[in-house]
């Protein structure tokens, strides 16, 4: 291809709009509870990143959404932030309270069209669906100026019927028209000619936006995806590391680094700053918990791994023999020492900044003093230890009063005479200090039954994990587990210079996740 040829592509490249669900349908993981402040700290970076529109939440479902929503549309100013609403004024209306300080602020209504949705759940005829959601939209309109519409379970659905609701709620004043696969059914070849079909007979949908969001039950969510673009789709949705209830949803990146190694193929760009792409996936990972798999593409610690000698042979010689993706592309870079025992205050605000933090000085001074804290311990501090420690500041904030680990000893020792003990002091919500002492198989158990025994809620651990941020014997420690409390699952995070101490910290994050989350009850999440 000749250089005008090239050039000529890159000027006629279709733009995508990216939609981001990470803190609604990808809330909707189980065990995961996210809170306002850790919202607001994932909607920032998605910010940086240069998704296109944020869906900040489902503000009707309760208290602690409207909140969550509401923090992040009076704070980002970047990025569009749009709100799901069932086809309700109620629900228009309270996200209307949610979102008006917003820049572009933008409602997200639906309702299924599928006659299995519309006989057993909603006990409806598709003449009231199509009534409802026209009515719906046109008081949508009243107040937003962006309106998205969805079919709920659009590939299942009557394709003539879709025609027939999708002219009409046009007509009503939609905005944009999303068909989404909501059980992660189809496939591209259908998905693809589902879009063919509404806009080659629907009338008037050239005033509209088409967008897509596909879930990945049968591991097509990505394919899906880049199907619709193929056929006129120009807004994409879906999550970071393609979390979600079920299989989780189309994930972003994947589709965004897509567009951009075979431009050659598909003729169309993003506006993701992709270097952003792994600090914002570890971002969400280490605030949900949901730790990325080795392998995922795109963004798995092993995407740029060569074991086979004949890879690492050809690599050596040409990347390009067996990589396809830079890793410099996506933001994977060498975890290069950047800061020591040394350095002083001024150089860690500017190494916060380079992380895409924004701390009030309160918060920089507790981050500063919990750097020079682990300096003592730690000789080698990385930008993920640093990472570790604003993370921890900026989303453990929240005024309901927690659990705290006060003190904690466990004795143990090799040999069939020593049983691991574990002595463990916690302070009460209501202000009560407790402790206690358990023997267990390991000194992980023995500490687990002490902390449970000090815990008024019923508590369960279903999972646990450790790893490491970075390597080397100081490394940081890393535990990710979920916990079954009072009958609800709850992802918990703990991070500590020490194995037990991480632990420890997960199992207490965990429970205080729940007691958040009773602080602002929360209804079953719709999902579209």
């Amino acid at each position: 291809m000749t250089f005008w040829k090239k050039k000529r592509r890159k000027e006629i490249m279709a733009e995508i709009k990216i939609f981001d669900t990470t803190l609604r349908d990808g809330e909707q993981t189980p065990g995961v509870n996210l809170n306002v402040m850790e919202k607001l700290e994932i909607a920032r970076h998605l910010e940086r990143l240069g998704v296109d529109r944020i869906e900040a939440g489902f503000p009707a479902s309760s208290e602690g959404d409207f909140q969550a929503v509401k923090a992040i549309a009076d704070t980002i100013k970047e990025t569009s932030v749009i709100a799901l609403a069932r086809t309700s004024k109620q629900d228009i209306d309270i996200a209307w309270e949610a979102l008006k300080g917003a820049e572009e602020p933008a409602i997200h209504v639906f309702l299924a069209t599928s006659p299995i949705h519309m006989q057993y759940k909603l006990n409806m005829t598709p003449e009231e669906v199509m009534d409802t959601s026209v009515n719906m939209v046109k008081y949508a309109r009243q107040r937003f100026s962006i309106v998205e519409w969805s079919a709920e379970d659009a590939t299942r659905s009557d394709w003539d019927f879709l025609v027939e609701i999708i002219e009409k709620v046009i007509d009503a004043g939609a905005t944009v028209i999303n068909l989404p696969d909501t059980v992660g059914y189809t496939m591209p070849e259908e998905y693809g000619n589902m879009f063919k079909y509404i806009r080659d007979r629907v009338p008037n949908i050239d005033k509209v936006t088409l967008s897509c969001h596909c879930h990945d039950d049968l591991g097509m969510a990505v394919a899906n995806s880049l199907a619709a673009i193929q056929n006129g789709v120009t807004q994409v949705e879906g999550t970071i590391n393609g979390i979600g209830e079920r299989a989780g949803n189309a994930a972003l990146e994947e589709i965004a680094v897509a567009l951009k190694i075979r431009s050659d193929f598909y003729p169309y760009h993003t506006n993701l700053k992709l270097d952003e792409l792994k600090r914002t996936s570890d971002l969400i990972a280490k605030l949900t918990g949901v730790t990325v798999q080795p392998n995922k593409a795109v963004i798995g610690r092993h995407a740029y791994a060569h074991e086979s000698g004949i890879h690492q042979d050809g690599v050596l010689k040409n990347t390009l023999t067996y990589e396809i993706i830079t890793p410099e592309l996506v933001g994977v870079k060498s975890n290069s020492l950047v800061l020591g025992k040394h350095s002083g205050r001024h150089a860690f605000k500017e190494k916060v900044k380079e992380l895409g933090f924004n701390l009030i000085d309160e918060k920089l001074n507790e981050a500063f003093k919990q750097f020079k804290q682990l300096t003592d311990r730690k000789k080698e501090i990385s930008d993920d230890d640093i990472f570790a420690i604003l993370m921890e500041i900026t989303t453990n904030s929240h005024p309901v009063k927690k659990y705290e680990m006060e003190m904690f000893q466990v004795q143990y020792g090799s040999g069939t005479t020593n049983i691991p003990t574990a002595t463990v002091s916690i302070k009460r919500p209501d202000e009560q200090i407790v402790q206690t002492a358990c023997t267990g198989n390991g000194s992980v158990e023995a500490l687990y039954k002490a902390i449970a025994d000090l815990i008024i809620e019923d508590t369960k651990l279903l999972d646990y994990q450790i790893s490491s941020i970075g390597g080397g014997k100081d490394a940081l420690a890393v535990s990710n587990i979920q916990l079954n409390v009072n009958g609800e699952a709850f992802n918990g995070r703990g991070t500590a210079s020490d194995v037990l101490e991480a632990s420890a910290n997960a199992y207490i994050n965990a429970v205080n996740r729940y007691l958040i989350k009773q602080s602002t009850k929360q209804e079953s999440p719709a999902t579209i």
